[in-house]
């Protein structure tokens, strides 16, 4: 039986460096990469590294889920609150729903600019704060 934890080490530290709530364990001739990051960034990041391995979809399963973490205990986010993107979402229609003026989108976008870098480009399953 080979060794996919080896094999695959790169992506297995990718993972710890980056806070993957979970394992990546050998079962027979299959790597199973099944836990939780805090945003799609990091399971990107988590996808890339085992992709660096030519034959990847022969050796692994991966469950990789984002969990939108709470925000924390004493920040100055008092009172904010978040937004999971949906496919078809604009900063403009989240803007609209959630403070009643489409035009207040850069509000948002400012908001996130910690993980937003153009306000035309956002993805399904980003989590963002809504400022108050």
């Amino acid at each position: 039986m080979a060794d996919l934890r080896g094999k695959y080490d790169y992506a297995i530290q990718t993972a710890k460096k980056i806070g993957f709530q979970g394992a990546a364990t050998q079962e027979g001739e299959k790597l199973h990469f099944k836990g939780t990051v805090k945003s799609e960034d990091e399971k990107n990041q988590i996808w890339n590294a085992i992709k660096t391995i030519g034959d990847w979809k022969n050796d692994i399963i991966a469950e990789i889920q984002v969990v939108a973490q709470p925000a924390a205990v004493g920040t100055s986010g008092a009172g904010s609150r978040t937004y999971t993107v949906k496919s078809g979402d604009t900063l403009s229609k989240i803007a609209k729903e959630h403070l009643g003026d489409a035009n207040a989108y850069m509000k948002i976008f400012n908001a996130n600019s910690d993980q937003l870098t153009d306000p035309d480009k956002i993805k399904p399953g980003q989590v963002l704060k809504i400022p108050v």
